[in-house]
């Protein structure tokens, strides 16, 4: 075994090690975060035609803020952070922030599309500790929905597979926008000839709710999941659901469970939610937690955001919510003030 293969092996089960103690942890309790998406820049180098999530001027979130973020998750005793934009690679400083996050023994994810890796960058993030890297694949041929596509990106891919020592998932999608449905396969495909593992997404409107698939997408979007029982498209079962256009009974743990802390350090539910409940993450104590732990969230029955579903699934046989969820404007208002940490 070369030192490469060695590397990459160490990594894996320490990965999957802790992987586990987190679904554990999960388990037994629910007093804390379990996935957060950090935003460290809104800034993206594309303008694919379905996205929300991005602008062409953001400038980095400063070190030292992000830094203070990451601590903040930390004392909320959070045990992922996943690192997203806009283009989260365009921040000068990634690997600084992924290796604070290491630092607190907290799993380290990004989202990225692929443009900016490099066998150096590969490395840099290899040595921060970075435990899983994504990246969408939305068509064989990039056109003017998307750029992210097979042709541009599978020279990247294979640096990926000859470079890193972190777990590599490519994600393909469906959805009405997409012009070539069967392109999803391929990618699906080529990402298992790499040896990285596979998942679908649906894409959906800019709430992050539901566009119900046609009779061909739901006859690929149920072979791709076949094809990805080694990765956690395992736990995307809700999925069948939105691929039918049914809605799902689920209880969706948004602004508890799942954090998203957008470029200015607010927290949201999820990256199409923006505006909700909007609160400073230094404020944002155990006591919203809570809260929002018991809060019934209007959009979730036709919501397609498959991390936030993932999440609740450790608590979707417990606590039934009953709460209204605050208005932005409200939130410092009806909980105590100052609040409690313990």
């Amino acid at each position: 075994m070369n030192r490469l293969a060695l590397r990459r092996t160490l990594r894996f089960w320490n990965t999957r090690l802790r992987e586990w103690r987190m679904i554990a942890k999960g388990l037994v309790s629910r007093r804390h975060p379990v996935l957060a998406h950090l935003i460290p820049i809104r800034r993206c180098n594309l303008s694919c035609a379905y996205c929300n999530e991005y602008d062409t001027f953001s400038k980095p979130v400063p070190l030292e803020v992000l830094f203070q973020r990451v601590d903040r998750l930390a004392a909320l005793r959070t045990t992922i952070v996943t690192i997203s934009g806009g283009e989260p690679l365009l921040h000068p400083q990634l690997e600084e922030v992924i290796r604070r996050v290491r630092s607190h023994g907290i799993l380290a994810g990004m989202i990225t599309n692929g443009y900016l890796l490099t066998p150096q960058r590969i490395e840099w993030l290899n040595r921060a500790g970075l435990d899983h890297l994504q990246i969408s694949i939305d068509n064989l041929r990039p056109d003017e929905v998307s750029k992210k596509s097979l042709k541009v990106l599978d020279h990247k891919l294979r640096m990926l597979a000859k470079y890193a020592i972190f777990q590599v998932n490519i994600n393909s999608v469906l959805g009405s926008p997409v012009r070539h449905p069967e392109d999803a396969l391929t990618v699906a495909r080529r990402a298992l000839e790499l040896g990285f593992t596979s998942t679908v997404g649906i894409l959906h409107d800019h709430e992050g709710q539901l566009k119900p698939l046609e009779e061909q997408q739901r006859r690929l979007f149920t072979l791709i999941m076949s094809m990805g029982k080694r990765s956690y498209s395992r736990f995307n079962q809700f999925q069948r659901n939105i691929a039918n256009g049914q809605p799902n009974a689920w209880r969706c743990r948004a602004g508890s469970r799942y954090l998203y802390i957008c470029e200015n350090g607010l927290v949201h539910y999820c990256s199409q939610q923006r505006g909700f409940p909007a609160i400073p993450l230094e404020q944002y104590t155990r006591e919203y937690l809570e809260h929002e732990y018991h809060t019934q969230k209007s959009c979730a029955p036709h919501c397609t955001v498959s991390c936030v579903q993932q999440v609740a699934m450790l608590d979707n046989w417990r606590d039934p919510q009953t709460r209204e969820a605050f208005r932005p404007a409200d939130a410092l208002v009806h909980l105590p003030s100052p609040l409690s940490e313990s």
